[in-house]
């Protein structure tokens, strides 16, 4: 039996545990969540759109320096890919104070953006860290969750996971 003492710790421990898991299962292999949003140019995007399309959905700051490293490895990525079916949004998660800083970033990118508060991605669960990344494969289906593993994205990296993905083609 327990001692009245070791049940605070035991409640703390499990809080601890519970806080570190994302707050919506997404398993890979799985249909993909929904996402839509109204990109910085004014055009829509919405995941339902989307299929037959690798898509990288990236939550990222202006803010965040992993963020911001990995964000040239993505247009270079998308410059060479974008012609085989790949697509990125970048979902800003910085406050509406820094809407000027996030609209001079992405004058380096071609690949849309949106601002968190005209996106909708509740099924992605709680942004709990940033960059999360997510890669969808043409079929709807999730194939890296972002909210486990290593958050950094590279080229390496991309061509190991996406390039696959690229290379099956739909029926």
């Amino acid at each position: 039996m327990r001692s009245k003492q070791s049940w605070p710790r035991l409640l703390l421990a499990l809080c601890c545990v519970l806080f570190a898991l994302p707050a919506v299962a997404m398993g890979v292999g799985q249909a993909a969540p929904g996402l839509t949003a109204k990109t910085l140019a004014g055009d829509a995007f919405n995941m339902q759109n989307e299929l037959g399309q690798v898509v990288i959905v990236n939550f990222w700051a202006s803010w965040c320096g992993p963020c911001r490293e990995e964000m040239p490895a993505m247009e270079t990525y998308y410059q060479q890919h974008k012609g085989e079916g790949l697509r990125i949004i970048a979902i800003s998660m910085d406050d509406p104070a820094d809407d000027h800083v996030v609209r001079e970033v992405m004058t380096k990118y071609s690949y849309p953006a949106a601002f968190q508060r005209d996106a909708n991605f509740k099924g992605f669960g709680r942004i709990w860290r940033m960059p999360m990344t997510f890669v969808i494969d043409r079929h709807g289906i999730l194939r890296k969750d972002g909210s486990v593993g290593e958050p950094k994205i590279d080229l390496p990296l991309l061509d190991k996971l996406v390039t696959p993905l690229l290379k099956d083609k739909l029926p």
